[in-house]
């Protein structure tokens, strides 16, 4: 939704009519993942993509029926390998999409929020129609739909508008939607005997890089080019210049536990440890740590990682906290070059935002655990 909003904007200056049509659940390797939009107008004009270009024509028509009846319908639709590569693709796969006769305006102003730095996360769920195809693959017709159902909302910190009626169902919403929110993706779950399509609208994921060296340059750009906020932190001034690093988000000049507050670390950060200097590193490692952040990893061979933690100790630091500390930091992808360490430093820190287990695809196919895997494919 957020990459629409200029699009959006213009049309609703207009006073166009706006239907959407939302992926809200994917089987096999999808062209696309649950909370891709298409929009569309009463006139004909479309914005975004639910397939890559395989059904976006029939989901057009979807949404036109929708305006016709007021209610919102998901159809499924399978996407086979020929109509895949029609488009581009390298596969097909199968797609529940949700078409509502208007597009949510609680959406529109989660994305807006978001998308503008604003504010906290917040998830938005949608009660889909209670003939809406089930998490069972296998062909589904569509049926009639319904009204469309007033949405919940869920803010990152656990606050929830709106109830499914019940305090246990209430509460395991609110921890589904929080786990969406953290990983930074949209899912349906079922929950009481209904399907809820959360649809995570998560504030700009960060990286905070400790130490204006040379691989903190290219991770800068690698973060930036995944959608991350970027923030440089070095006590020295010759190193943490505009010139060095022009395309990070902030760049800051202090001693990184000193400008923790300044700089408003937290849970949501990914913290990574580049100065290779005591003074430096372990003040920024205690402090991450304190303040809960999603991922903090520091560089350092095995007995530098070693004499560390036992500093670490000596100061206070629990074995629990200790656990969470990533070092060396990185996943092990052989190179050496800056660039290619920048690299395996983000593969790590997108893992651990993700669940994945930074383990190659193929051990995950050969599990049958993968979306690939040809069992799961349509």
């Amino acid at each position: 939704m957020k990459e629409l909003l200029d699009t959006l904007a213009a049309w609703e200056a207009e006073g166009a009519s706006i239907g959407r049509a939302v992926v809200v659940r994917t089987f096999g390797s999808a062209p696309r993942p649950e909370g891709a939009v298409l929009l569309t107008t009463s006139d004909g004009r479309l914005a975004g993509s639910v397939s890559g270009g395989c059904v976006e024509g029939a989901a057009y028509g979807e949404i036109e029926k929708t305006r016709a009846t007021g209610r919102a319908r998901v159809i499924r639709y399978g996407i086979s390998d020929e109509q895949a590569w029609d488009v581009g693709l390298a596969c097909g796969g199968t797609i529940d999409v949700l078409v509502e006769p208007l597009v949510r305006p609680e959406a529109v102003a989660a994305a807006r929020a978001t998308s503008a730095g604003r504010g906290a996360g917040q998830a938005i769920v949608t009660p889909l129609p209670p003939d809406a195809p089930g998490p069972e693959f296998g062909p589904h017709p569509p049926g009639e739909g319904a009204p469309p159902a007033p949405v919940l909302v869920v803010h990152d910190d656990g606050r929830l508008e709106g109830t499914l009626g019940d305090p246990g169902l209430d509460q395991a919403l609110v921890a589904e939607a929080r786990e969406a929110l953290e990983r930074g993706t949209s899912r349906t779950v079922e929950l009481g005997g209904r399907a809820l399509f959360i649809e995570a609208f998560p504030v700009r994921p960060r990286v905070v890089i400790v130490g204006a060296v040379e691989v903190a340059r290219s991770l800068v750009r690698i973060a930036r080019e995944l959608g991350y906020e970027t923030v440089v932190v070095d006590g020295r001034a010759a190193f943490a210049t505009p010139a060095r690093f022009p395309d990070v988000d902030r760049l800051v000049v202090g001693w990184p536990d000193e400008v923790a507050d300044e700089i408003g670390l937290g849970p949501p950060d990914a913290v990574a440890v580049l100065t290779h200097d005591v003074k430096f590193d372990e003040p920024a490692i205690v402090e991450a740590l304190r303040r809960g952040c999603r991922y903090v990893g520091a560089v350092g061979s095995r007995k530098t990682q070693a004499d560390r933690r036992a500093r670490l100790r000596a100061a206070g630091v629990g074995e629990e906290e200790l656990a969470r500390l990533c070092g060396p930091i990185g996943l092990d992808l052989g190179g050496r070059a800056p660039a290619e360490t920048a690299l395996a430093i983000m593969a790590e820190i997108v893992a651990a935002r993700h669940g994945g287990s930074g383990r190659p695809m193929r051990f995950r196919a050969e599990a049958g655990d993968s979306p690939f895997h040809p069992e799961r494919r349509p």
